[in-house]
């Protein structure tokens, strides 16, 4: 699901900055660089920066020579829920399941989750879930139901084979779900 969200960040410049003329389009573009892409389990994945409410006068931090400034902002962040139905492509398949990428969110569907009609097919190219009618394979269109999730305050935006990082003054997180597809109305996209 997607929200707007009053969201504030914190920044420190380095001395030299302070005095630039362009000092608050310098904040600014840090805001942006920051804060869109990165994940926090309070709020989910920040999509994008919609509008600058504040940047706050700076406090200067005594013995440092540095200033910190504090922005508000609002954004578009995207939560799944439990029981959300989501369309998603199709990124890995193998005997346990596969995995499918929604939007920046990593769902896996377990073999146990799957319609029954659909079979592994190792012996294809690239490996596939397959029955009569549809074929389940690497970037095939797929509407899931997600099922779990789970925030790993631990990981970066992925699971560790997955692992990539993108800069946050949050506490970096991983927001992973579960899905199935055994359902009516689930499966294939055509």
């Amino acid at each position: 699901m997607f929200f707007i969200a009053k969201r504030t960040n914190t920044h420190n410049p380095p001395p030299p900055v302070l005095l630039w003329p362009r000092m608050l389009q310098f904040l600014e573009s840090k805001l942006y660089a920051d804060v869109e892409g990165t994940c926090s389990g309070a709020f989910g994945y920040i999509i994008a920066v919609v509008s600058i409410l504040d940047i706050g006068k700076g406090l200067v931090i005594s013995g440092s020579g540095q200033a910190e400034f504090v922005t508000r902002y609002r954004a578009i962040v995207f939560k799944p829920f439990k029981g959300e139905v989501v369309d998603g492509v199709v990124n890995n398949v193998n005997k346990m399941g596969f995995f499918a990428d929604v939007g920046p969110l990593q769902v896996f569907v377990s073999h146990q989750l799957i319609h029954p009609d659909l079979e592994f097919d190792p012996n294809s190219n690239p490996p596939s879930f397959a029955s009569e009618d549809q074929i389940i394979e690497k970037n095939t269109r797929i509407r899931l139901k997600i099922v779990g999730t789970r925030v790993d305050a631990t990981e970066i935006v992925r699971p560790p084979i997955f692992a990539s990082s993108y800069p946050s003054n949050d506490t970096p997180s991983t927001q992973f779900a579960i899905g199935t597809i055994k359902e009516d109305h689930l499966g294939v996209i055509d």
